[in-house]
């Protein structure tokens, strides 16, 4: 339940109003979202992400140095307009092109795709990288078509760590590409969110089940279950993503593996640690290398 709020059609805004005032020292508001506020290297590419509010801290949260340019930020669960994109990436650009890049949902491939011609009839150069981690959302055969979902924090790195190297346009959106093609998430609810000023949940599921692959908007998952022990979750977790492996990838001992554990909203860390206490046993006993792991909350869906 959202129990915080002013008029519920000025939450987004007032959030973003909100985001800025806590961290002036590194970003600033623009008409469509924000931008960094720091001083970036002229001639170099600026990554532009975004999406629908209520995600946070993805999509202004993961604007920053070494991080994101700048983030356009939809309403609630809805795209940013082609507008609100193109003025942030405006402000953003540096002079070395801009990659836009979000999650695969038909709005934001919409927008940021005409956003992106803006740009380029402008004479900007621009690229465009949709994320497509979640293998719950479409088979190996229309990848495609799957949601992007925890794989944004990856590719969105990826793709801001090759800008600040100062690669060209066409390097970084190959790597954010690469990237997204190295990436796979699988997720699962254990109840539905309330937006704010709504009486009810966006969607339900009955008390000690769980759905498996449902999306962050409650678009439909996969199956559901009773849920199980943390141990046993994590093993869910684990067996799904490594009974696809990306193209050009091996369970050789030594592999190295970026894992992520994300919370969508209601989970507390400490049962995060838990579940991710498990992950890392699964992957040891694969004797895959461990890289960085990230166990927080870094893309949600508000409860």
């Amino acid at each position: 339940m959202t129990y915080l709020y002013n008029q519920p059609s000025a939450f987004a805004a007032e959030l973003i109003e909100g985001f800025v005032a806590a961290n002036a020292d590194k970003v600033r508001q623009v008409p469509g979202g924000v931008v960094r506020s720091t001083r970036s290297q002229p001639g170099t590419v600026a990554v532009v992400v975004g999406g629908g509010s209520g995600h946070y801290p993805a999509f202004a949260g993961l604007v920053g140095q070494g991080m994101a340019h700048g983030a356009a930020m939809g309403n609630l669960f809805a795209s940013p307009s082609a507008q609100q994109i193109v003025n942030v990436a405006r402000a953003a650009h540096n002079g070395g092109g801009v990659l836009l890049t979000f999650g695969n949902y038909a709005g934001d491939v919409l927008h940021f795709g005409q956003a992106c011609e803006r740009l380029k009839a402008e004479g900007i150069a621009c690229e465009v990288v949709a994320v497509t981690d979640d293998i719950s959302s479409a088979s190996l055969e229309e990848i495609e078509k799957r949601r992007g979902v925890a794989g944004d924090l990856t590719v969105f790195k990826v793709a801001a760590a090759a800008a600040e190297a100062g690669y060209s346009l066409a390097q970084v959106a190959a790597l954010a590409q690469h990237a997204n093609q190295r990436t796979r998430s699988f997720g699962v609810a254990f109840s539905g969110c309330t937006l704010p000023g709504a009486t009810q949940p966006l969607f339900s599921i009955d008390a000690g089940r769980m759905a498996l692959g449902m999306g962050i908007h409650g678009e439909p998952g996969i199956s559901e279950s009773d849920v199980p022990r943390a141990d046993v979750l994590a093993e869910i977790f684990v067996d799904n993503l490594l009974s696809e492996l990306p193209p050009g990838v091996s369970l050789q001992p030594g592999t190295r593996v970026a894992a992520i554990l994300n919370g969508l909203g209601s989970v507390k860390y400490e049962e995060l640690f838990v579940v991710y206490r498990r992950v890392a046993q699964l992957l040891r006993e694969q004797q895959l290398e461990i890289v960085e792991p990230e166990v927080g909350e870094f893309v949600t869906s508000f409860n």
